[in-house]
């Protein structure tokens, strides 16, 4: 899963981002300040994938928690989002190890752009396209393709999608699942990951194909289960 961490003191900033991103299938954390931030990137380690980072924190200037960040992580991707909009700011920002700098109003759709332009940048040796035997997912551009043919599908199961096609074989519980996928605690009567796996394997099991995910009774799911 491709994880981004958003650093962002406005709550109603904060969530918009979160629940934009995440409709893109991306994991999101968010942090209010500084010292969160830094809790968030030393929990994540290498599984951090990309920083959206406001400059304007309660706690430090988000130029010094750039160059922390730095420190810490030198690779991750650092996108610096924020109302500044001086050419000294601009410079001062890439020159501290920003990725990218985008000055705030912008439209969502450019900064989804800026995201997948770093995340391509930052490993340009890994393939956007993940193959399971027939089935090819596109990780740009969320397209889905088997036998031939294109499948659609919503952000929620281009992220299940995803989660089984980099975890073949591998047996997925639910609770897995729903904290990888939702990434939200849940009423463990709650059956959400059986109905989007439901949708998901109507999809993907075209007729003529070998069915693809497989129901491990008491355990969970797995994509492509071993003869």
């Amino acid at each position: 899963m491709t994880s981004i961490l958003v650093v962002e003191d406005d709550h109603r900033i904060a969530a918009f981002f979160a629940k934009g991103l995440a409709a893109e299938g991306y994991t999101v954390t968010t942090a209010g300040d500084a010292g969160a931030a830094l809790d968030a990137l030393a929990g994540a380690g290498d599984g951090l994938s990309l920083v959206l980072l406001d400059l304007g924190l309660p706690d430090v200037d988000g130029m010094a928690l750039l160059r922390e960040l730095r420190a810490a992580n030198a690779r991750v991707p650092v996108l610096i989002v924020t109302a500044r909009q001086s050419t000294s700011d601009k410079v001062a920002g890439l020159d501290a190890g920003a990725t990218d700098y985008i000055t705030k109003p912008f439209a969502f759709d450019e900064l989804l752009a800026r995201i997948r332009a770093a995340l391509r940048a930052a490993d340009p040796e890994t393939s956007n396209v993940l193959s399971v035997e027939d089935l090819t997912f596109d990780l740009v551009s969320k397209t889905a393709r088997r036998g031939g043919h294109s499948i659609e599908l919503t952000p929620r199961e281009w992220a299940l999608l995803e989660m089984f096609m980099r975890n073949p074989t591998q047996i997925l519980s639910r609770v897995q699942i729903l904290n990888r996928v939702w990434d939200y605690g849940f009423d463990p009567g709650s059956n959400i990951v059986d109905v989007y796996v439901g949708y998901l394997r109507r999809k993907l099991n075209r007729p003529g194909l070998t069915p693809m995910i497989q129901t491990v009774r008491g355990a969970g799911y797995r994509l492509v289960p071993r003869a």
